[in-house]
């Protein structure tokens, strides 16, 4: 254990390093200093090792860096695999995690609420063991464990006040806290597999874990009209190698082993590959929501590779459910178009419309009352990949609403280590 804990330590300590001093430089330093990039290839060198493509040399005992892997020209290469934690399950269960350290000048009053300052947005870790139905019944389970500022909006906040990981003494002061979004367990066979517990919904294309997004900030649509995590049963069964067909029962939205009123609803959909390059997802809920009242919502994906450099993601979604203090009907439409410059370097941007007859505080415009208010915001980045375990993330952002007359500039930039 004491091993762990000092590697575990380590990695968060470099991330914070290299965090902060990406968040606080300008976008021109994006690019490491010879010094610094020599000191992450020596630590990552370290505990990872090198990878060579050649048969070992005799020269190989003068690489001098503990290459083990064989040699080519007396030098070894470096892997292009990213470093992991923990190489090997533990007791059949894989472990990982990163950390997410970030900065931006606005609050966008969806996950990013803490400006001005650098945040430690997430700090999570990871344990997993997946079910491999291929050769008959195979069981598996995760657990997904998380610290920082978008603590309060990753808990399960479709609960009762005082369950689970909401309102229940998680909460730690300055923005900061502890959240348990994920606890399930997994069975599969063949093309079927079901789990049974809390996990992330299937619902819409942004998720809540960092490293799976483009963009730092978050659109309306995904924090407005999707909900975050379930408590239920899923079952998945792929029907074909173009089809995957999802099916199950929840206890509405955002719930972590609670149930909030009579929330009781079905979540399914589809997964279809149209083609080599276009793939369509349509995923719904219907019934009695929860937090959210009662009704229907949908998400439709459509995810087109248009070039080997060039993909674009178009979604829409709606959402009609009785939230009180009457009907709520939302819309969104948002497109992404994302270019591939090399392995190192990703441009994208976004370009979202989303509208609310229930409005939504952002800035302190909240809508007025009565009729739909359309909201919009147009987001361009880049994600740059310095090292496979190293991410950093730096975007503009402009919103702005006609009913309030309202605009708003937002820069922001985060970096997001992984292990």
């Amino acid at each position: 254990m004491p091993d762990i804990l000092k590697k575990l330590t380590t990695v968060v300590i470099k991330g914070k390093v290299m965090a902060a001093s990406l968040v606080l430089g300008s976008v021109g330093l994006l690019i490491p200093q010879a010094a610094d990039a020599g000191e992450f290839s020596n630590f990552y060198s370290h505990n990872h090792g090198g990878s060579c493509g050649a048969p070992c040399a005799p020269s190989c005992d003068s690489c001098g860096n503990g290459c083990g892997n064989g040699c080519g020209n007396g030098c070894c290469e470096e892997s292009n695999d990213p470093w992991k934690l923990f190489e090997e399950p533990v007791g059949g269960f894989a472990i990982g995690g990163w950390t997410q350290w970030g900065y931006y000048t606005e609050s966008t009053g969806m996950f990013n609420s803490e400006p001005d300052r650098v945040n430690n947005n997430q700090s999570w870790m990871w344990v997993e063991k997946a079910a491999d139905g291929s050769n008959g019944w195979d069981w598996g389970a995760r657990m997904d464990f998380m610290y920082g500022t978008d603590a309060n909006d990753t808990q399960a906040f479709g609960n009762n006040p005082g369950r689970w990981d909401y309102l229940n003494g998680w909460d730690r002061g300055g923005g900061y806290g502890w959240a348990m979004p994920q606890l399930y367990g997994e069975i599969a066979n063949g093309d079927w597999s079901i789990k049974a517990g809390h996990f992330f919904t299937i619902v819409g294309y942004e998720v809540v874990p960092a490293p799976d997004n483009f963009f730092y900030s978050h659109a309306y649509t995904m924090y407005n009209s999707e909900p975050f995590t379930h408590t239920g049963v899923l079952a998945t069964y792929k029907a074909s190698d173009d089809v995957e067909l999802y099916g199950g029962w929840t206890l509405g939205w955002d719930t972590g082993f609670d149930q909030f009123g009579n929330g009781s609803n079905f979540l399914g959909g589809a997964s279809l590959q149209l083609t080599e390059e276009a793939k369509l997802i349509y995923i719904l809920t219907a019934g009695d929501m929860g937090v959210r009242g009662d009704g229907y919502s949908h998400s439709i994906v459509l995810d087109v590779a248009v070039t080997d450099k060039v993909n674009y993601v178009f979604q829409s979604d709606y959402v009609n459910l009785d939230t009180n203090p009457g009907q709520n009907d939302e819309y969104g439409i948002n497109q992404y178009l994302f270019y591939t410059v090399n392995d190192e370097v990703k441009l994208g941007t976004r370009l979202e419309w989303w509208s609310s007859d229930a409005g939504f505080n952002h800035g302190g415009q909240s809508a007025p009352a009565g009729g739909q208010h359309s909201y919009y915001e147009v987001t361009v980045g880049v994600n740059y990949r310095p090292t496979p375990n190293l991410i950093v993330r730096p975007e503009y952002r402009h919103d702005w609403f006609p009913h309030g007359a309202y605009t708003q500039d937002i820069f922001g930039i985060d970096a997001i280590l992984t292990f």
